[in-house]
């Protein structure tokens, strides 16, 4: 016996180190392995390995005679500060993390254990694509891990990592994920690659130009977030995870309360100028609400004028959405609707209540957007909102007007609490649009137009403008100082820690996509 076990410890060790000639080709590329990877990802010594000796069984093609253990892919689970997660690592040195029968079998495991488990999904993605000796046996495995994706959606939190290439049919996995991660220079993620695009419309394009981390982080809209190395990459995949729950019936996880409650923060009012014209960073906002000034940015560099952030408000994790005046004054406009749409979806379906930070001044207009589907691209924002049960809490800090006004949370499709700064702007429109189309014709045969329009802008700010106008009819919960922003959301927190709600009997609703 001891024979036997010495023998399958040296095989057990022979399949962890690799290759050493496609170990160093891997780490010239600038890459860590796979199993590198995991050991930066999950807490040290926690890794559990399953299907470790695992090979293809295909014939011909010249790969009846390659037959390498794990079949390129590491699959298993492990813990992340303390709290289980399923993990599979694409690993480059073994058939270029090219995916076939055996290899994606292992994936398809994992997935299936994740969900039965109520665990975080992770997948870390380096491969050359379909298996090409495979055939449609490759192409086929690759739906088996498209039809669990769809099943885990909501269910379990599932995290993509774009680590090397990730070329063809593979590309859809991380789209059907919660979050993207993909690292510059190594990360590689397009349906066709250049050879193809050239070959077909002659365009002649670059990997990065075509698919590379930056396309997708600013421009697609695929990548959530992007890092210069795998290093911080992975750490930031760990601080996500921290601030998930397991499953959809899991709350977030909670730290100590930090005293929020009774927070006052003077700095709010220095923020955000009183003009409504003027610009600030929302950014500097939402770090004076959450605890420590600490919460990770979703898609920062892809529809700016919105911003979308996980954090914590005294302990709790919190979603949250704002406004953001640097960009664009802050308007929406399709990008931004999608993306704030995606991310309220994925806080209900997670039980991570909503705060929504207000100052939008309405929806960006032009021929553009109106024939590039802003309609139909807002409305998925506003069917997020609706559709959503979590606590939700809006913030009107400057301004609200318009339609975005009801999109941004408003009490009218649903939000429990409505707390607005004493600054605040409600109105179908800013003053001057409004007395430009209400009083057309007096303007136009006034003596003076430039006193009269002065006097009847005063006179609509001061009826239908005021502060308390919306408090007057209930649709603003309560109009509180600014530096009491921070301490009236927690307390909002605590008071609607135990809502439930009953979602109507249906299969599913039917988002406009």
């Amino acid at each position: 016996m001891r024979s036997v076990l010495d023998e399958s410890d040296r095989l057990r060790a022979r399949v962890i180190a690799g290759d050493e000639n496609a170990v160093a080709r891997q780490h010239a590329l600038g890459k860590h392995t796979a199993r590198e990877r995991l050991d930066l990802l999950l807490d040290p010594g926690s890794f559990t390995e399953i299907d470790l000796y695992r090979r293809h069984q295909a014939r011909g093609m010249k790969i009846s005679e390659n037959r390498p253990h794990t079949d390129g892919v590491v699959a298993g689970s492990g813990t992340i500060d303390g709290r289980r997660v399923f993990v599979y690592a694409q690993d480059f040195s073994v058939f270029g993390g090219s995916l076939g029968e055996a290899h994606a079998s292992k994936i398809h495991k994992v997935m299936d254990l994740a969900i039965s488990a109520g665990c975080p999904l992770i997948g870390l993605n380096d491969s050359g694509g379909a298996r090409i000796q495979e055939g449609v046996m490759a192409l086929n495995a690759y739906g088996g891990i498209f039809r669990r994706h769809v099943a885990a959606s909501g269910i379990i939190p599932q995290i993509s990592v774009v680590i090397g290439p990730c070329a063809g049919g593979a590309a859809y996995s991380p789209a059907l994920t919660d979050f993207t991660f993909m690292v510059r220079g190594t990360a590689k993620m397009y349906l066709t690659g250049p050879d193809v695009v050239a070959a077909v419309n002659g365009e002649v394009v670059t990997h990065e130009e075509l698919g590379g981390a930056d396309v997708h982080g600013s421009q697609s809209g695929v990548a959530t977030f992007v890092h210069d190395d795998e290093e911080t990459c992975l750490a930031d995949v760990r601080y996500l995870v921290s601030l998930l729950p397991a499953n959809n019936l899991d709350s977030p996880p909670c730290d100590e309360p930090v005293g929020a409650t009774t927070d006052e923060r003077p700095r709010f009012a220095q923020l955000v100028p009183v003009e409504p014209n003027k610009p600030y960073d929302m950014r500097s906002v939402i770090a004076e609400v959450v605890d420590d000034g600490e919460f990770i940015e979703v898609h920062e560099h892809w529809a700016g004028n919105v911003i979308c952030a996980l954090g914590r408000v005294d302990g709790r994790t919190v979603g949250l959405v704002g406004n953001q005046p640097l960009v664009l004054a802050g308007v929406l406009d399709s990008a931004a609707a999608q993306k704030a749409a995606r991310f309220v979806r994925f806080c209900d379906a997670f039980n991570i209540p909503l705060v929504t930070l207000v100052d939008v001044p309405g929806f960006l207009p032009g021929t553009a957007q109106e024939q590039g589907g802003a309609i139909r691209h807002g409305a998925k924002l506003l069917y997020a909102y609706c559709e959503a049960t979590v606590p939700r809490i809006q913030v009107i800090i400057r301004k609200a007007y318009g339609g975005a006004y009801i999109v941004m949370d408003s009490r009218s499709i649903g939000s429990d609490l409505s707390l607005a700064w004493p600054t605040n702007e409600i109105a179908v429109m800013g003053a001057e649009g409004a007395v430009n189309v209400l009083f057309r014709k007096e303007l136009t045969a006034a003596a003076d137009p430039l006193t009269l329009r002065a006097e009847l802008i005063a006179e609509y700010t001061e009826q239908l403008m005021h502060p308390y106008y919306a408090a007057e009819r209930g649709l603003v919960d309560d109009v509180i100082d600014p530096a009491q922003t921070r301490a009236a959301i927690a307390r909002g927190l605590e008071m609607l820690n135990t809502k439930r709600t009953s979602a109507p009997a249906r299969k599913h609703g039917n988002v406009p996509l």
